[in-house]
């Protein structure tokens, strides 16, 4: 059996794509690891594939395979920026199209992006079962540029394409062939085998070549038009501030409007615009720093500790929901309260969960059974003695947090895991409060524990490698995304988010409304402002904060008591009806309260403040100047170990707009140089709050920025 191998590269290399003749088929592996993205080569390698197949009468049809465990996992993301190289992939999808002779993608992983977008425009689709199949592009501030946009709803529908292209969801093998993505799903999950079958039997039944350029997914134009249309109204709500979306809305609208090589230039126009967007260069740096946060220290100095079961301790929100989301990982939990009472309260705080899954529709009840069946409850400590880790999720006093911990040394047996989730205290001394510090982590979770993807890994003085190291396998086994943070109070993300807050009461004293800051703040491209953050996690917890840090507070430091006049009144927001705002009858969005508007003025009377006027841009300079000189200090003092483990703790647990990267990515792209004549100009009004960070000075000083400092750890 002769086998020709074809690749762009030298032939001392391994060729990224092969083909051999199989009877009648030729049979084209790319293998190009880890994930066989589409690089130059493998574009290359497809394209003169194709040619030999329709220049050789031997072949009679073509399957694409994928080695490894991926079919095409998508695009080469690294060549994003970087001049483009021949051939362009909508270019190797047409000529896939073109093929005269019938061409099958057998799918078996990832489908992803481009590697859609070759299945699509192969003439036949098989998958088998594991197979994930999606066009996510938007999560990196794109669009499908290789005819996916064109394609998708010709083949199942403008509704259907819509929700896969604006979602950026993956779909099963089987939902892809309820809809009509693949022509089959494979009996087992042998992908060769299933391939050469599916193209045997096609050539038996002289099965025609079927362009999917020419499919009818978009035949009934009043109910293509019906979802666009609805579509757009949807996107324009829901990702407001974006910039591809729509984009993608109107290149469906073109399919439907337009012939499909009309449309291919719409998109790939489109797509260029995209490709040129500081959006898309904000979400492509969002994209690698959530891996390489994963990239810790202790992860390659040690291994991690095994964990088969889980203690929590604390049955409120934060503790139930760290419990969900350990149950969902399949791992068992116990949950240990202080009496029968707590601990039934917390058992249905976990079970709400589960029942707001089933009421609509997103698990079963059997399913929900199973879950729970991993879960266990004790008022005695004694019943995490064979845990392998435990979280404590009890009252932020340091106190109440030492008296668990003693507990834990008492009952845990030798090389458990000791976990606090304290937002601000000092995990040194609670971790040399007992008899094993080497044991104690911080794992600083965010509410809701259960869905929030960031997860904040604390790292005492005291603590072993291999502590560290299992912190970030069981963020994995979490589905979290974990940031290395150093101790100091409130860590990386609210030791920031205490300093920018400041800066907001700051211009709210100085004359500016809460209700015109969080505008400011939303149309930066937050989801909320931070009144509207505070009125829904509670006044009452930043005001605990503000009275235990009041003995330790510079005496020359403004402060802004603002806040303290609500909480004294019991505003403390949405759960008491009013807080910055008022909340009449339970209402989820806040309006304006004039009582409140009258509190700040007569504040400022009280500090001697003329107030003036502030516009939207000097709001957010203010901002994101307190933020980004604050995560500069983080860095500097090695609380953080890059500028991207600030971005993806803002991004993450902080609700900064993604497709701005984050505020250290942020500050590269307005220049340091601005940020710090900003902070300097500031400072002519309060040299104490706004000290430029020792890091922004050396960095503008030679010309640097913080991407610089994006190397690995």
């Amino acid at each position: 059996m002769a086998t020709d191998s074809v690749t762009a590269s030298s032939a001392s290399s391994v060729p990224p794509v092969t083909h051999e003749l199989r009877g009648k088929v030729l049979l084209v592996t790319i293998d190009h690891a880890p994930v066989n993205a589409l690089s130059v080569e493998v574009r290359r390698g497809l394209a003169a594939a194709i040619e030999h197949a329709e220049s050789s009468d031997a072949v009679q049809a073509v399957l694409l395979v994928g080695a490894g465990r991926n079919f095409i996992a998508g695009a080469d993301i690294r060549e994003f920026g970087k001049p483009p190289q021949p051939p362009a992939l909508p270019d190797v999808c047409n000529r896939i199209e073109a093929c005269h002779k019938p061409v099958i993608a057998a799918i078996h992983g990832a489908a992803l992006g481009g590697g859609l977008e070759v299945a699509l425009s192969a003439h036949y689709r098989l998958a088998v079962a594991g197979a994930k199949l999606g066009l996510p592009e938007v999560q990196l501030g794109l669009l499908p540029g290789a005819g996916g946009t064109q394609r998708t709803p010709r083949l199942i529908g403008a509704e259907a394409a819509l929700s896969l292209m604006l979602s950026g969801r993956h779909a099963s093998a089987q939902e892809a062939l309820k809809l009509g993505l693949v022509d089959r799903v494979g009996a087992s999950d042998d992908i060769l085998a299933e391939g050469l079958a599916y193209a045997q039997e096609l050539l038996a039944s002289h099965a025609h070549v079927r362009r999917t350029r020419d499919a009818h997914g978009l035949a009934d134009r009043a109910a293509a038009q019906a979802a666009i249309d609805t579509a757009r109204a949807d996107t324009a709500k829901k990702s407001r501030g974006l910039f591809s979306p729509l984009k993608i809305v109107d290149c469906v609208q073109t399919a439907l409007d337009q012939s499909f090589d009309e449309g291919l230039r719409f998109e790939r126009k489109q797509f260029l615009e995209c490709l040129d967007s500081p959006q898309r260069a904000g979400l492509v740096h969002a994209f690698f720093a959530e891996r390489e946060v994963q990239k810790a220290p202790e992860t390659k100095a040690a291994k991690p500790r095994a964990i088969e079961s889980v203690g929590v301790i604390g049955g409120g929100t934060m503790g139930a929901g760290i419990a969900v989301a350990v149950l969902d990982s399949g791992l068992p939990v116990t949950m240990i309260e202080r009496d029968d009472a707590s601990l039934a309260r917390g058992r249905a705080h976990v079970e709400k969960v589960y029942d707001g899954l089933v009421a609509k529709g997103r698990m079963t009840p059997e399913a929900k059974a199973q879950v729970l069946a991993r879960y266990s409850g004790s008022t005695s400590y004694d019943a995490l003695a064979n845990a392998d880790l435990v979280i404590e999720a009890v009252f932020e006093d340091m106190n109440v947090k030492q008296a668990v911990f003693a507990e834990l040394d008492r009952v845990c047996k030798p090389g458990a895991v000791l976990a606090t989730n304290t937002s601000y205290l000092d995990i040194d001394a609670i971790a040399s409060s007992i008899k094993r510090p080497q044991d104690v982590v911080g794992l600083h979770f965010f509410s809701p524990a259960n869905i929030m993807k960031l997860l904040e890994v604390v790292v005492p003085k005291q603590v072993s490698a291999d502590v560290v190291a299992t912190a970030f396998e069981l963020a994995k086994k979490l589905r979290k995304v974990p940031v290395r943070a150093g101790v100091c109070d409130g860590f990386i993300g609210n030791r920031l988010l205490a300093v920018y807050r400041t800066a907001a009461d700051h211009v709210m004293e100085d004359g500016a409304s809460p209700y015109q800051i969080d505008k400011a703040i939303r149309d930066f491209g937050f989801a909320m402002g931070p009144y509207q953050v505070i009125d829904l996690a509670g006044g009452d917890i930043g005001w605990a904060t503000r009275k235990r840090r009041a003995a330790t507070r510079d005496p020359n430091a403004r402060y802004v008591q603002i806040a303290d006049r609500l909480c004294e009144r019991g505003w403390f927001g949405q759960k008491t009806g009013r807080g910055f705002y008022l909340y009449p009858e339970g209402a989820r969005t806040g309006s304006p309260d004039p009582e409140v508007e009258a509190i700040i003025r007569a504040e400022r009377e009280r500090a001697g403040i003329e107030p003036r006027s502030f516009s939207d841009e000097d709001i957010i300079r203010r901002y994101m100047a307190a933020m980004i000189n604050e995560g500069a200090n983080v860095v500097h003092e090695g609380i953080a170990l890059r500028p991207l483990d600030v971005d993806v703790t803002l991004v993450y647990g902080y609700g900064f707009p993604r497709y701005r990267g984050g505020p250290m990515k942020y500050a590269d792209t307005v220049g340091l140089a601005n940020v710090l004549a900003d902070i300097r100009a500031f400072a002519k009004e309060d040299p104490l709050f706004w000290k430029p960070s020792p890091l922004l000075v050396e960095l503008v000083e030679r010309g640097a920025n913080f991407a610089s400092l994006n190397e690995a750890v």
